[in-house]
């Protein structure tokens, strides 16, 4: 019995195929081009429905073939020799419908005379209505355009057999759901509509039970809001710079293409200007990049002419590039639906993915907001070591030079080294090593490892441990106290001596510096290593020696602490006083000096004395008098 349950199983999981669908020879060889053999459970469980000319109403998140579900079963059953649109496609974003449209060209390949065209605002009308005049089988529009057609009568919807609304929840979110109504009550009568939405909100509801007749409501449930085979790690913004932490990913981590998604226009503009100052091959797209420019920007991305593209939200929908193996959040996103559909833009069709979350501690909030969310753990990652870096940099500089080998035509070369080794009597190694300094020109081929790095995820448990060394017991761990004995007569205490300072080289690697709050200041240890390892963002095991003084204090810290941070650490308060740090050894920074801040507690009450003589009331009369709650007493 066992036995018959599992061939009757295996015997189900082999006929869920393409080719028991129905599906045209045609579609199947553009399928089986595409590299799909076998359908997801929404294309399983849609396709055969459509196909049978039913409503739909289909709820799926992002990325599990929703397109393929309904492209293909209008493909099968379009009738070519009609010029008029036999088919409506409503996305939410100009990005989305490209895409659709591309997604039915695909499969139309084996389908000559096939025509598709994408409408949408930022377009100009001349191409889309010359289109429109010479015939089209399918049109994908945003609805805003669709409605300029409709009203110009450029839009001829009379053949119409299918609707389908792509993304309904994203429409209803941009504000849309308007414009979708307008165009659903001029539809014609006898229509098949099909539904898709990653979640099903009341107005999407409303206008599933309005306009569709006995839909088919198919729900795929995902255990997780974002696709299992997306690998997420996120790296805690400390020590290095954002930009530098994003070029050591770039060189050591392999990847085919990436988006780097940041916040702001502005961001991702000057994020791909310095990308491409570094030799990456990147570009920007963000809402003021014309869509003409956003096309072929995007098409460069497919082409492999640009590896990177930078961009705001404006490209987290509807971007499907099968190059796409990674996605970066440079900026993180406020809001978790943001991050799931950035992250969609990767492992799609089954493929794996790598989604990347550079996060501040600040942010640490929305970070536990998303795994919520996504029901699924972001697993801390460790940037590329410089050794890593130089690794890679190492095996693409021999693998060049062993292109050059076999690319061949170096005859002229050979025969010019071989006359510059004669005549200069030196040894071609040292002629190939000035060579590749000249290939190399003023970049260096090798990183150089940074003298001051900093790691601040050990931070807050490093400068907690100094604070709690150098801190006064609790008055709790003190013993218990019996009879005190009657406490003789104190002699008058002698002037503190003061400290002398005994000479004594720093550590290896630090140099010692020397900030003016000491003693007389109230400063502790605890207090000057929280001070620099917050300010400097420097791990507090980094900071050294610590010698305190009467008004000033010398401390070790590592070699090549840079410029910009020594200037902010003189500004930085500290019991009262500020830094202004200098090398033990200059001139104490003494000029422009603060005033200290006055402990809370001592206000100065000098001259505001003041006499308290008998209070006067006017006439000599006596102060009014508040009669008892009881009544006046009696005499």
């Amino acid at each position: 019995m066992a036995d018959a349950r599992r061939r009757y199983a295996k015997d189900k999981a082999v006929s869920i195929t393409f080719e028991s669908m129905g599906l045209n020879k045609a579609l199947l060889q553009a399928l089986a081009s595409t590299g799909y053999t076998t359908p997801t459970p929404i294309q399983e469980k849609a396709i055969p429905d459509v196909m049978a000319g039913k409503d739909l109403l289909g709820i799926a998140q992002t990325g599990t073939g929703k397109t393929a579900a309904f492209a293909l079963p209008i493909l099968a059953r379009i009738d070519l020799s009609q010029s008029k649109p036999q088919a409506l496609v409503l996305a939410p974003t100009r990005e989305l419908g490209i895409q659709v449209a591309e997604a039915f060209q695909r499969y139309a390949t084996h389908m000559p005379g096939f025509h598709v065209l994408p409408i949408y605002g930022g377009q100009s009308y001349g191409p889309q209505l010359s289109a429109l005049r010479r015939g089209v089988h399918v049109v994908v529009g945003t609805p805003g355009r669709i409605i300029d057609h409709l009203e110009k009568g450029s839009l001829d919807l009379s053949l119409l057999t299918n609707l389908v609304l792509d993304e309904a929840d994203e429409m209803l979110r941009m504000g849309f759901i308007d414009d979708v109504e307008t165009i659903l009550k001029k539809m014609p009568a006898i229509l098949q509509t099909a539904l898709f939405s990653a979640t099903m909100p009341h107005a999407i509801r409303r206008i599933a039970q309005t306009y569709l007749k006995d839909p088919v409501e198919i729900t795929i449930e995902a255990k997780t809001r974002t696709a299992d085979n997306i690998r997420q790690r996120s790296w805690e913004v400390s020590g290095l710079h954002k930009l530098d932490a994003l070029t050591r990913i770039l060189e050591a981590e392999p990847f085919d293409a990436m988006i780097v998604f940041a916040r702001t226009k502005l961001a991702t503009d000057e994020l791909a200007e310095k990308l491409q100052a570094r030799g990456f091959a990147a570009a920007a797209i963000n809402g003021d990049v014309v869509q003409a420019q956003r096309e072929r920007t995007i098409q460069q991305l497919k082409d492999g002419k640009i590896d990177i593209l930078v961009a705001t939200d404006v490209a987290a929908r509807g971007l499907d590039v099968e190059r796409i193996s990674h996605v970066l959040n440079f900026d993180v996103p406020h809001d978790t639906e943001s991050y799931v559909h950035r992250i969609g833009r990767t492992g799609r069709a089954g493929r794996s993915g790598e989604a990347i979350l550079f996060i501040a501690p600040r942010e640490r909030n929305l970070l536990r907001a998303i795994e919520r969310a996504t029901r699924q753990p972001i697993t801390p990652m460790e940037l590329p070591t410089v050794a890593d870096v130089n690794d890679v940099r190492k095996s693409k500089f021999k693998q060049q030079i062993t292109d050059t080998l076999a690319g061949g035509e170096l005859t002229e070369f050979r025969k010019l080294i071989e006359d510059y080794e004669r005549e200069m009597n030196v040894p071609a190694i040292e002629i190939a090593t000035a060579l590749a300094k000249m290939a190399r020109g003023d970049v260096p081929l090798l990183m150089e490892p940074p003298k001051f790095e900093a790691k601040k995820r050990a931070f807050d448990r490093d400068v907690a441990a100094a604070t709690d060394k150098f801190s006064k017991p609790s008055r709790f761990d003190k013993p218990a106290r019996g009879e005190r004995p009657a406490r003789a007569e104190r002699p008058e205490r002698p002037a503190f001596p003061k400290k002398q300072r005994e000479a004594r080289a720093p550590d290896e690697g630090k140099s010692t510096f020397r900030i003016e709050v000491g003693y007389d200041h109230g400063v502790k240890p605890g207090n000057i290593v929280g001070a620099i390892a917050n300010e400097a963002g420097l791990d507090a095991r980094h900071i050294g020696r610590i010698e305190i003084f009467e008004d000033h204090t010398l401390l070790d810290l590592p070699d090549g602490m840079p410029p910009e941070i020594m200037t902010h650490l003189k500004t930085v308060w500290c019991a009262g006083q500020q830094l202004r740090i200098t090398r033990d050894g200059e001139t104490p920074d003494t000029a422009g000096k603060a005033p200290g801040k006055k402990p809370f507690g001592a206000k100065s009450f000098a001259g505001a004395k003041k006499e308290f003589g008998p209070r006067k009331f006017a006439g000599d009369k006596p102060p009014f008098k508040k009669p008892h709650r009881k009544g006046p007493p009696t005499a």
